[in-house]
């Protein structure tokens, strides 16, 4: 890995030359904090105290995918939320750096778009910036957990630190170099937020009507049917799902309890799951499941998981009230076999396209891990003749980054002239004497 900077921009030809993969240009960040939401989604759990930046998430993006955060560097966030599945895994349980994990990987789409605040099948952390390090802090999962012969969190930041790529990130999003555990957490939370799917075939319905309940021109009678059994109450001849999935976020209600899924990974049982993912993108564009799904991978289909409902297995000291009826036995629909394939179809409304090729959501880093910085492109710089014997050098750069203008006679040996700060645009300037000989250039040191 390497920064690419440092380019001689006056009487020189010298150019540094970019991978076609492997490159994240700093000085042309993606849009995260500018993305289109619908009107129509109103829950939000983005906190005032870490608000989605371009930079942050962008910290967040190469932090999420770098094998070097676990103690082998075998294992990252991405090893077991792969975006060709929804940020979710094809394995019942995931990988880790010794051994496998003990619930399903959680699906992370659209994780900002939900009243619940907590994360984990069964809550355990606070919210999205607490879960992001616990996995990293597992001994299982990713190795940093200061135990059984482990390195504690503070080995990892030895490790970022020692990186320079990370230097000028942590730079530009927190305004030093310094690593805390608090600043990985709040630039993991960053990208996990940013992830989202709104542009599914419900919404497009969606936005053309005033209100859920409401037929959507684009759908099938199949869907349209499928929809219907899912907003209504079993009292009225529904299914009930809207009741703790909600639409439009289809986000789980806070207040929901034990689904009656109660088995867990490797034998016994396990009562405490009350959260889920959102509902959106369960398949993929093919209409394939993205991975298997409850916190045990035990259901392979959306009929296994609207049969699950429509007849709660047992009951339980955890279960939530309304899988129960009235007088307190388990639930059971009247659904026909048609009623259950039409909720199935409409469930495959909720999945979108471009979450699963966006670049802004991929993997920065090359075939071999590899990753290339830029902070100073090389063809991104204007030369202005002023007339009177002297050029203003104009350079695009990382924004709030403190570059160093420097000079030279020979391209060996450079002194500095000045430094510059690129601002908010990400430009740095400097007006020099056109001297025959002199070579000029913006560097950085990380």
């Amino acid at each position: 890995m390497k920064l690419l900077f440092a380019l001689i921009l006056f009487s020189s030809s010298a150019f540094l030359t970019t991978a076609q993969t492997g490159v994240l240009d700093l000085t042309r960040l993606q849009n995260y904090s500018g993305q289109t939401v619908p009107s129509y989604i109103t829950r939000n759990n983005m906190p005032p105290g870490n608000v989605l930046t371009d930079i942050g998430a962008t910290l967040g993006r190469m932090l999420f995918y770098d094998k070097r955060l676990s103690r082998n560097n075998t294992v990252a966030c991405a090893s077991c939320h792969k975006q060709e599945t929804g940020f979710s895994d094809t394995a019942t349980a995931s990988a880790g750096v010794s051994g496998t994990t003990g619930r399903h990987s959680m699906r992370l789409v659209n994780s900002r778009f939900a009243a619940e605040g907590k994360f984990f099948w069964n809550e355990r952390a606070i919210n999205l910036e607490t879960q992001t390090t616990q996995p990293i802090q597992d001994h299982v999962e990713m190795g940093f957990s200061g135990t059984t012969g482990d390195p504690s969190f503070s080995g990892l930041v030895v490790k970022l630190a020692a990186i320079p790529e990370y230097r000028v990130l942590f730079t530009m999003a927190f305004g030093n170099s310094t690593i805390t555990e608090g600043r990985v957490q709040r630039a993991l939370a960053q990208f996990v937020r940013s992830i989202q799917s709104f542009d599914s075939k419900y919404d497009v319905g969606r936005a053309q009507v005033a209100a859920d309940a409401d037929p959507f021109p684009n759908y099938t009678n199949q869907e349209n049917n499928g929809k219907s059994l899912y907003l209504r109450a079993p009292p009225q001849g529904g299914a009930g799902c809207s009741g703790c999935h909600r639409p439009p976020e289809f986000d789980i209600d806070p207040n929901s309890l034990n689904n009656g899924v109660i088995a867990a990974i490797g034998g016994g049982t396990d009562l405490t799951n009350t959260r889920s993912p959102s509902l959106r993108d369960l398949v993929n564009p093919a209409g394939l499941l993205n991975g298997p799904l409850m916190h045990d991978g035990s259901f392979t289909s959306l009929a296994q998981v609207i049969n699950h409902y429509a007849a709660i297995p047992a009951d339980n000291t955890n279960l939530d009230n309304r899988l129960r009826r009235p007088g307190g036995a388990v639930q059971t629909l009247n659904l026909t076999t048609q009623q259950r394939n039409d909720i199935a179809a409409f469930l495959r409304t909720l999945t979108g396209a471009a979450v699963y090729t966006d670049g802004r959501w991929s993997s920065p880093f090359d075939a071999s891990n590899q990753l290339d910085v830029i902070i100073l492109p090389t063809a991104s710089q204007t030369l202005t003749q002023n007339g009177n014997g002297t050029v203003t050098i104009t350079n695009r750069a990382a924004p709030g980054l403190t570059y160093q203008f420097e000079t030279s006679t020979n391209l060996q040996s450079w002194s500095s002239v000045t430094t510059s700060i690129a601002d908010a645009n990400g430009l740095i300037q400097q007006t020099v004497a056109i001297v025959p000989g002199t070579f000029y250039r913006f560097s950085y040191t990380p």
